[in-house]
């Protein structure tokens, strides 16, 4: 069977892609081995979502007399329940990919894509036969796993990845997290908000180490309040699994600490999905395991392309997602630009949650830049006081000199939402005075936004 593309992988990048192309008059055929809709809405962004969203609600609950609300007997955490809802919420996601394929007559190939000279797609399905499809154009968008470290080796039980974190049967009375990055933080937030004696080992001197230190220090804070324990700086040497609790040795800068606990969970980063593509065979060019593209994402092979986490950028949703729709919009004649990568936001749905996008002060300093630094508290936030959500602030970076706004670095309830903003800003060159002239509404986290910006330009009213 022929296609205008054939595209390998329905995540974010994958599916967003087909139906763009489907969109501009192409004929699609999509190669999936699960569940459409790929890691992210089936294993990662959605679900972890919905388990966080029980975690904070449990938390509310537990506080409620800090709201002036009564609630008498025990209040339980279900994980099971939890567990449920949250698998719940991506299957009906997956269900919305079905449709929105359907409404755009893209046809779904089920099995594992791997590719072959002459533009070809073999397919192998669940029975192992084997079947060719063409097409014109072939875009790779098979994503990632978790990464295993030699001596972190998971074996689904006591050494378990994100998959597993998020469909245990029962709640761990114990858990060491490796790892504080965005998976690590949100599983460590979760589970010690249910309950769980968790303990977060970093091998950076901070934890969500890419973001400002502010940030990070600030995070570190509000995780030990909320009583985890986090060992940065640290490394874990070996997990013994052999009794009915792991038995953790972490090396410190003090020297080294056993740990014991129920479940030890590897958050150390991922690893691309390269294996068994046929990129050796055809001639498409990798570095470092990602697969090397220009700016509109065509490999080294003519006809196809790569996007995602297989790819040199950001392993992020939304930076698969605008990269398969430049990838598609480039291949059907359309005028288009690179994709900024200096402009993508990053969110950690933490509590409190984190929210991001360009220099840190640190990285704007080091290249040179004489910066105007703007911060405002959450605690000088009135709807931030009223929510009670009291810790975290805003943090703006802007060149001295030219006026460009260089960074934004927030952390706090809400965050996450509010990023677009400054996305949105840079994208135009806002200049700090257009943001503090901008009028935004009272009472809202968002006005932290012009609260900060009009700290940089010393105008700030509220502080």
């Amino acid at each position: 069977m022929n296609y205008d593309l054939i595209v390998i992988g329905s995540g974010p990048g994958g599916y967003v892609a087909a139906i763009r192309a489907s969109q501009l008059g192409m004929k699609v055929g999509v190669v999936e081995r699960s569940e459409l809709g790929g890691i992210c809405l089936n294993w990662g962004c959605i679900p972890t979502k919905a388990l966080l969203k029980s975690a904070q609600v449990f938390e509310y609950t537990t506080h409620a007399a800090d709201y002036g609300i009564s609630i008498s007997g025990e209040i339980k955490a279900d994980f099971e329940a939890m567990v449920k809802r949250s698998r719940g919420v991506a299957d009906g996601m997956s269900k919305g990919i079905q449709f929105l394929f359907k409404k755009n007559k893209i046809e779904v190939i089920a099995g594992i894509g791997k590719l072959k000279a002459g533009k070809t797609v073999e397919v192998t399905d669940a029975d192992g036969k084997k079947t060719d499809y063409q097409a014109q154009h072939i875009i790779l968008a098979t994503g990632a796993r978790s990464r295993e470290l030699p001596n972190l080796k998971q074996d689904g039980k006591k050494i378990i990845g994100y998959r597993e974190a998020m469909t245990l049967t029962k709640k761990p009375e114990s858990m060491v997290v490796v790892g504080s990055g965005a998976i690590g933080s949100e599983f460590a937030y979760f589970y010690n908000a249910i309950g769980t004696k968790v303990t977060l080992v970093e091998f950076m001197p901070n934890v969500v180490p890419v973001e400002d230190e502010e940030v990070s220090k600030q995070l570190e804070r509000s995780f030990k309040k909320a009583g985890m324990k986090v060992m940065t700086s640290s490394t874990v040497e070996a997990v013994d699994t052999k009794g009915k609790l792991c038995k953790v040795t972490v090396k410190t800068k003090k020297g080294e600490e056993i740990i014991e606990a129920e479940i030890v969970l590897s958050a150390v980063g991922i690893a691309t999905n390269l294996e068994g593509l046929g990129l050796e065979e055809t001639g498409v060019k990798t570095d470092k395991g990602k697969v090397v593209v220009d700016d509109y994402y065509k490999t080294s092979v003519d006809g196809v392309y790569a996007i995602g986490d297989i790819v040199h950028g950001p392993a992020l949703a939304h930076v698969a997602s605008h990269e398969g729709i430049i990838c598609v919009e480039k291949i059907a004649g359309k005028h288009v630009e690179p994709l900024d990568y200096g402009n993508i936001p990053g969110c950690t749905y933490t509590h409190p949650e984190i929210a991001s996008v360009g220099m840190t002060e640190k990285a704007a300093r080091e290249a040179g830049h004489e910066v105007k630094v703007g911060k405002f508290p959450y605690s000088a936030s009135g709807k931030a006081s009223a929510a009670g959500s009291k810790d975290g602030f805003v943090k703006v970076i802007f060149d001295a000199k030219y006026g460009e706004w260089l960074g934004a670095h927030l952390i706090g309830d809400n965050v996450t939402e509010m990023i677009a903003e400054v996305v949105v800003a840079r994208k135009l060159e806002t200049t700090g005075e257009e943001i503090i002239k901008a009028v935004h509404p009272h009472p809202t986290m968002s006005e932290a936004i012009m609260e900060a910006v009009a700290a940089a330009y010393d105008e700030v009213i509220h502080l």
